[in-house]
């Protein structure tokens, strides 16, 4: 690592790991120095097209600062493991490992080594959320509601629709509310192809989040609703709109006396920018200065542990759940 540049590597090159090399490559302040994949020749192919070297993992971790490790979840933990042990920064897509223990190791690991270990929750870095994070400091929140939801994709995922685009929207939730769990619950179809969760925080507020993957509309939205205001994100069109009501009013033309309440709509500008290069940028830099990354570790574990206990109460059909029966009278 250099004044200037830090020298970046990609673990894991499919569909996602192929952006992270896209980037490495376009960043003024990275260097990508290599990749590696289990499969070769998807190893190869991403290497020649971004003008860099196909490796083995013991040689990127000899010439890279810092690595992304885009591989399915279940082998998060062994390829973290080994990247931090040998002294390499570290971001790990979400979600953060498949046991909260050896999220827990990796944690410890790297502050031992004073090494920077971030979570990749990229919507941190989608512009709207950071111009949201501004605004919502002035709300009086009384609940948020969320929605992921889009059409079957067509490559496999091996985690659930909870564990693969909620805890997208978890991270958000508790990043903007700040404050204990009071109560939660979550339902999802028999296949978990589509889910709802709900939650309580210890300050009333409370929150409602949406996933599917078989809605025939893409949709990536959050709505709060405050005390003077709602307020209305859009993930895809990188947009916010403030919805505010007048006082209402009567009024009197002297031969008819009317009722007002006009609606307004303030539209915030937000500089376009792709997330994914936010967050690059911001890891190689809190890897060259020590500075503490958006995403850290215990933030991703604790995220983590909230969505394990989501998902695993929509895929479960709790004892004593009782049928409701309406008669039509």
């Amino acid at each position: 690592m250099t004044d200037d540049t830090v020298h970046a590597g990609v673990i894991g090159v499919g569909s996602m790991g192929q952006n992270h090399a896209r980037v490495y490559d376009e960043l003024p302040e990275t260097n990508l120095v290599g990749v590696f994949d289990v499969d070769d020749a998807q190893a190869e192919a991403v290497a020649s097209q971004y003008g860099t070297t196909a490796r083995s993992m013991d040689d990127l971790l000899e010439v890279a600062d810092i690595v992304s490790i885009a591989v399915p979840t279940q082998f998060h933990y062994e390829n973290a493991k080994q990247a931090l042990e040998s002294d390499v920064h570290v971001l790990v897509e979400k979600p953060f490992v498949d046991d909260p223990e050896n999220g827990r190791e990796l944690i410890d690991i790297a502050e031992t080594r004073g090494l920077t270990l971030q979570v990749g929750h990229i919507e941190r870095f989608n512009p709207v959320v950071q111009t949201l994070r501004d605004l919502v400091e002035d709300l009086d929140i009384y609940a948020i509601s969320t929605e992921r939801v889009g059409p079957p994709i067509d490559r496999a995922i091996d985690d659930s629709v909870v564990m693969d685009l909620m805890i997208h929207d978890l991270d958000i939730v508790l990043d903007i509310v700040d404050d204990d769990i009071e109560s939660y619950n979550a339902i999802g179809t028999p296949d978990c192809r589509y889910a709802n969760a709900n939650l309580r925080f210890d300050s009333g507020v409370t929150a409602s989040l949406t996933t599917s993957r078989v809605t025939q509309e893409k949709v990536r939205g959050l709505t709060i609703s405050a005390a003077d205001c709602r307020v209305k994100v859009d993930y895809i069109d990188q947009s916010i709109e403030i919805h505010r009501s007048s006082v209402p009013a009567h009024i009197d033309d002297g031969s008819l006396v009317r009722h007002r309440h006009e609606n307004f709509v303030e539209t915030l500008t937000v500089e376009q920018v792709e997330p994914l290069k936010s967050e690059l940028s911001s890891f190689a830099n809190a890897a060259k200065t020590g500075a503490q990354p958006v995403v850290d570790g215990r933030q991703g574990l604790s995220v983590l542990k909230l969505t394990k206990k989501l998902d695993a109460e929509a895929q479960s059909e709790p004892e004593g759940r009782r049928r409701i029966q309406i008669d039509a009278q």
